[in-house]
């Protein structure tokens, strides 16, 4: 990879931000029951008085938070989702910061997916928040990125239909 096709993280990791955005499904991690596990971040400003949405890639005209597939090469401790967190949050927004806490698990709120005669959460999340420390100009996916407050995020996440990225929104430290 040339040098100029990266951009360096924060002192305390070294290794490198990719500009190609990881695709497919099979190296992705599922739970017990048969879940998409996904990890994503809440990224609030330094005053948490606002959050960074991207747009969806599915729907170009809906906001949602930055979440992605975990994936089997990024598990270094068991339940620490961070690390694909973090890539996620680069690859879909160009954001780099510091994960500032865990603020849980949450099942999709969609459909279940029946499975066995039961039912199944299609997705499990599991989001962190992050402080943004830096904006880039470009990076891989290069989605529609804006800045909203408590208000506006929780109506474009309802519009979205995404309850359980609302869910993360309210545990988080963005001020209401």
């Amino acid at each position: 990879m040339a040098k100029d096709d990266t951009v360096k993280k924060d002192k305390k990791d070294k290794k490198d931000k990719s500009m190609k955005a990881r695709e497919g499904r099979d190296n992705q991690v599922y739970s017990a029951s048969g879940s998409r596990v996904v990890a994503g971040c809440v990224c609030v400003n330094s005053d948490s008085s606002q959050v960074l949405m991207i747009s969806s890639a599915a729907h170009p005209n809906r906001w949602i938070l930055p979440k992605g597939g975990v994936e089997k090469d990024e598990l270094s401790v068991e339940g620490d989702f961070s690390e694909s967190a973090v890539r996620e949050t680069w690859e879909e927004a160009g954001v780099t910061g510091k994960i500032t806490k865990y603020l849980g698990k949450y099942d999709d709120m969609r459909k279940p997916i029946e499975y066995k005669d039961s039912l199944i959460p299609k997705t499990e999340f599991h989001f962190y928040e992050m402080e943004v420390e830096k904006l880039a100009d470009v990076w891989p996916e290069n989605r529609k990125r804006k800045w909203a407050g408590f208000d506006e995020a929780k109506a474009d996440l309802t519009k979205a239909k995404r309850l359980e990225l609302i869910e993360a929104l309210k545990d988080s430290s963005l001020k209401r």
